[in-house]
């Protein structure tokens, strides 16, 4: 008797391996195929510009992968935030751009995405160039964890997502994390699809990697790539990620081959989007000014 319990339990769960991924294709098929309610087509327009400047198609596709993040990943307001529509959609509709054009399976290791109102301080501990270890607080904008959760400074989400030209993301930043972490590691590497197209990754992110180090350390300022990229290698593919994103063209031009790099992992030109426009947001700069 307890051989057949476990034999039908065995089966049970071979049966669920099977048609779990394609009820989950089917459930997402149908939350793809409702309309897109006008209102966040709205809170789009007013929030997000650089889905502007996406061709016909692509606008399409990323309302779609929407839809899908919206009904599978939870919200969780920190600190008073509240989670309305306007929150969620803003920062999925930037999340999932990182999606299009490419096969995935919509951050499979994010279970919630925490809002904070501002930026949030968190405990921090590095070791010193002599092997302390120093500890203390510091402020955030945003976090990306391997333990399934992205949090997120809602002011910081409004700024980065207002000016789309000046390679600075946040909401872009931390779901580069998020597929950089699909590897199994946080390393600067994310999931690809054969050795070949990895030592082509690794040889061409090493060398821009040092290359930012080495202009950093001739005491250059105006480097095309934002500094704290130089923090590791994880922190340089979030931030060319950001770059790629908001200055496709600017990249190609100063980075070429990093540039093809990350259209190849990407598979969307972002080199051929028209410019977006900048928005103007009163609201924010009196929330910011002393």
């Amino acid at each position: 008797m307890p051989i057949l319990i476990v034999t039908i339990l065995a089966l049970l769960l071979i049966a669920w391996l099977i048609w779990q991924p394609r009820l989950v294709t089917q459930r997402r098929v149908r939350q793809q195929g409702q309309a897109f309610p006008p209102a966040w087509r709205a809170i789009i327009r007013r929030n997000v510009p650089l889905a502007a400047s996406l061709p016909a198609d692509l606008q399409v596709q990323l309302r779609r992968h929407i839809q899908v993040f919206l009904a599978e990943k939870a919200f969780v307001g920190c600190q008073g935030q509240v989670i309305d529509d306007e929150v969620r959609v803003t920062i999925a509709a930037q999340a999932c751009l990182l999606l299009l054009n490419r096969p995935n399976d919509y951050y499979p290791a994010l279970r919630q995405v925490l809002v904070y109102p501002s930026a949030f301080e968190v405990d921090i501990a590095h070791t010193d160039e002599i092997g302390v270890v120093q500890s203390g607080r510091d402020w955030r904008a945003g976090e990306s964890w391997q333990e399934g959760q992205v949090i997120l400074s809602w002011e910081d989400v409004l700024v980065g997502a207002a000016d789309p030209v000046d390679g600075w993301n946040v909401v872009i930043h931390e779901f580069a994390h998020q597929l950089d972490s699909e590897a199994g590691l946080t390393d600067g590497i994310p999931a690809l699809p054969s050795a070949a197209r990895q030592a082509s990754w690794s040889k061409v992110m090493q060398a821009e990697f040092e290359a930012l180090l080495a202009a950093l350390d001739r005491g250059e300022e105006d480097t095309f790539l934002d500094p704290y990229g130089a923090s590791n290698p994880a922190e340089f593919f979030a931030v060319v990620t950001e770059a790629f994103f908001e200055q496709g063209l600017e990249l190609r031009t100063h980075h070429p081959a990093l540039f093809e790099e990350l259209l190849a992992f990407y598979c969307v030109d972002t080199s051929a989007w028209p410019p977006p426009r900048v928005l103007r947001r009163p609201d924010l700069a009196q929330q910011q000014s002393p």
